[in-house]
């Protein structure tokens, strides 16, 4: 079950040009994969004279671990539509071993596909490994360390006052 756009904004505390992700193409209880080819707007909000820089890639993977956070929230179905719970806010506070396999993404033709896999976690934390690909080539690869505050739930983007 692919989700939109729209879908993806409703959920995550990154809205309109800031929201980076196009579309939900897969998602598990572990792994999330999300299309984007927001990288190729010239008034992409990550770009810095005139350039998006490979390390904005990681903002990508971000946003991509905050949608599968979205997506498991409250045992959504795997099989149906996702599950109406609100997901804890959450802090991207490491990452590790990430690999850079390109200089920018703006120059980049294709659809950027990220890919974050949850390998380890609990109520509090969560350790992912993302990738952020083309179709013709690796771009980046890495690790994430996710804090969750319980004390602070997400508020769409709607609800923010």
């Amino acid at each position: 079950m692919r989700l939109n756009r729209a879908w993806i904004e409703s959920r995550i505390p990154h809205y309109g040009r800031m929201c980076l992700l196009d579309e939900v193409i897969a998602w598990s209880a572990v792994r999330v994969s999300c299309r984007s080819g927001t990288h190729r707007e010239p008034d992409n909000p990550l770009r810095a004279f005139g350039r998006l820089g490979i390390a904005c890639g990681i903002e990508y993977a971000a946003q991509a671990m905050a949608v599968h956070g979205a997506l498991v929230a409250g045992g959504a179905s795997l099989a149906g539509a996702p599950a109406a719970g609100t997901p804890a806010a959450g802090f991207l506070a490491a990452v590790r071993d990430v690999r850079f396999h390109s200089l920018r993404l703006d120059d980049v033709r294709g659809d950027l596909i990220c890919d974050a896999v949850r390998m380890a976690g609990d109520a509090t934390t969560a350790l992912y490994e993302f990738e952020l690909r083309s179709e013709a080539a690796l771009l980046l690869r890495g690790r994430a360390t996710v804090v969750f505050d319980a004390g602070l739930p997400f508020a769409p983007a709607g609800e923010l006052g």
